[in-house]
């Protein structure tokens, strides 16, 4: 059996206040804005190159059984880009205040930045190198032909 990471919900206090701050400075695409049943409206964004969205929601977490998390309660999110250097560059000019780059060993994988949505959400961005010959999507392909 397959089983794919595909949407994580995201709590927020401002559905558009968010959207706009992932769609305007970090870059998402805006997969769904709309109701998508009576007095349920979703916005799913999706990081370009991802296979992951993040789903913003006004009764998300009354639908779901479990605690309702807290808006700004999420950290550790993570994004991986080939080049960090250049992400950073994009990121500021879109306006996200992101922080400089932190080495933490001369290894791929090795190198991030991090930044927070409005309500406090917290966020990694690694640089993997790697990344930029050899797609993760392509990656888990060739080790699912290899399981076979």
């Amino acid at each position: 059996m397959d089983i794919s990471l595909e949407v994580i919900p995201l709590p927020v206090t401002d559905i558009d206040r968010a959207r706009d701050f992932y769609r305007d400075k970090v870059g998402f695409h805006v997969d769904i804005d709309q109701e998508v049943m009576p007095g349920m409206r979703i916005v799913q964004l999706t990081p370009p190159g991802s296979g992951c969205s993040i789903a913003l929601g006004d009764m998300i977490w009354e639908m779901a059984p479990g605690p309702k998390p807290a808006p700004g309660s999420y950290q550790g999110l993570q994004l991986c880009v080939a080049d960090i250097k250049a992400a950073r560059a994009e990121l500021v000019e879109r306006g996200l205040d992101v922080s400089e780059p932190v080495q933490y060993a001369p290894d791929d994988g090795a190198t991030f930045m991090y930044f927070t949505d409005p309500d406090g959400n917290g966020w990694a961005i690694q640089e993997y190198r790697r990344r930029a010959t050899e797609p993760l999507h392509r990656v888990l392909a060739d080790l699912a032909t290899r399981e076979r």
